[in-house]
């Protein structure tokens, strides 16, 4: 038996899956409460002995084993641009790309209170961007001077004005700080150029993150911690949409996650301005992601309640505004908590149902009314998704839960929230093997029995 193991060390579950490669299925599926504030040894021997007893083994001894990460915080990322709707943006989604949870994004010269607001979130990591080729010097270096003598260890990841980009990682190297220079993410103010960012962002990950928040301590146990939770997911998602060489994909498509802290929202298909419409903003990336920290089932679920409203959710639960009040705190405090009754399967429903339109929402194109002296115009801002046939849904809600395809249903445009432009009418699929981060690893070494074993295990519903 050719084992595969795949491992995420995520914010409340250690979850493990095992794969058995030469027949590319799935094993079995195990979790633990992640233990990673403690040792993060703890939660994964507690998953891997669960998953030991499914197996009937006495020993696990893998061919391949491979993790990612969203524990402590996961990839906890601020931004630096010069406007906010042009180099800031295309750095924030850099950092998206590449699987960072984005504490805040800064725009143009940088002052000493956002300085101070940068310090107290103590990122993981600094991108500092600003300034097409050619273009603006003074901003950029203005902020890396800032940073210089700011009380920061943060990496910094220097992606601007290549003319002056060696001048700002050597003054932030000067200062003792770790720079690292790759190419301008917004090189001209026609395109982004992302990819070379992600690519830096995860191998400073590897390098130095993992290490930071103890779960290199695991490295005897994994062969290899690779990339954050999100990127795999957003790996796995590109891959079921193209395929390979040698094995078709599923055309564009949506990937919904819905957590306990947030929900992500993955969209692989190809800008599209729709007949007649005037398309602004910067250009859409082909693999998009957007992560609403504002919407998770157990962490942020009071925050769902705030946004929608507890009305609508204790009208989709069949109970009262202050039964609901009382049931999302407790969700709050006890995170580690799963559904035993009918009336908290309804929650959840009701949680997730509103998470996914929202994060749908904000993550999709819209149409906007623009007057000029001409009149008024119809002009297209952000990705078309209208015409995506295919959405998944990953996470527990959708592994255990219930009513999954009512809950992905909320996806879709309706005639109450117009000039949106998210899909029309979609093939539903739910991850119920909870493999879709585990693909997104194996697809780094065999990316054909990835795409194989997402194609045979998702679920239409």
């Amino acid at each position: 038996m050719r084992l595969s193991l795949l491992i995420d060390f995520g914010s409340t579950y250690t979850k493990l899956v095992a794969v058995e490669l030469d027949s590319e299925k799935i094993l079995a599926v195990a979790q633990s409460p992640s233990t990673v504030d403690t040792n993060v040894m703890d939660g994964l021997h507690k998953a891997a002995e669960i998953l030991k007893r499914k197996l009937k083994l006495k020993k696990m001894n893998a061919e391949v084993k491979l993790a990612c990460s969203s524990a402590a915080g996961g990839l906890r990322m601020v931004a630096i641009g010069l406007v906010t709707e042009l180099t800031a943006e295309a750095a924030k989604r850099a950092a998206l790309g590449a699987g960072a949870k984005l504490m805040r994004v800064f725009s143009y010269r940088l002052n000493k209170r956002e300085v101070k607001e940068i310090e107290e979130i103590h990122p993981d990591m600094i991108l500092l961007a600003g300034g097409t080729d050619g273009g603006n010097q003074e901003a950029i270096l203005h902020n890396a001077r800032l940073l210089a003598e700011a009380n920061l260890v943060s990496p910094v990841v220097v992606a601007g004005n290549k003319e002056v980009a060696d001048d700002v990682a050597d003054l932030l190297k000067s200062a003792g700080k770790p720079a690292y220079m790759t190419e301008n993410v917004m090189p001209d103010l026609e395109s982004i150029n992302v990819e070379p960012v992600r690519q830096l962002i995860r191998s400073i990950f590897m390098e130095r993150i993992v290490r930071a928040k103890g779960i290199d301590k695991a490295r005897d146990f994994v062969h290899e911690i690779i990339m954050p939770t999100p990127m795999a997911s957003l790996n796995a998602a590109k891959l079921l949409a193209d395929g390979t060489n040698g094995e078709a994909g599923l055309g564009e498509l949506m990937l919904i996650e819905v957590g306990g802290a947030t929900t992500n929202v993955h969209s692989i298909s190809k800008m599209d301005t729709l007949p007649g419409l005037i398309q602004k903003g910067l250009p859409e990336p082909y693999s998009k992601r957007t992560v609403e920290g504002d919407m998770g089932l157990r962490i942020n679920a009071a925050s769902i309640l705030r946004i929608v409203g507890k009305d609508r959710i204790a009208a989709e639960v069949g109970t009262d505004g202050a039964t609901v009040e009382k049931a999302v705190h407790a969700l709050k405090t006890d995170i580690s908590r799963v559904p035993t009754t009918d009336e908290d399967y309804r929650l959840d429903n009701a949680l997730a149902g509103a998470a996914v339109e929202i994060a749908v929402q904000r993550h999709a194109g819209e149409i906007l009314t623009v007057y000029t002296a001409n009149g008024p115009i119809l002009v297209q801002y952000g990705k078309n998704l209208s015409e995506i046939k295919t959405i998944i849904g990953t996470g527990g809600v959708f592994a255990y839960g219930r009513e999954p395809r009512k809950i992905l249903e909320r996806a879709l445009e309706t005639s109450d929230v117009k000039y949106t432009l998210r899909p029309r009418r979609a093939v539903f699929y739910v991850d119920r093997e909870y493999i879709i981060f585990a693909m997104g690893l194996l697809s780094q070494r065999y990316p054909d029995k990835a795409l194989r074993i997402m194609k045979n295990c998702l679920t239409c519903v």
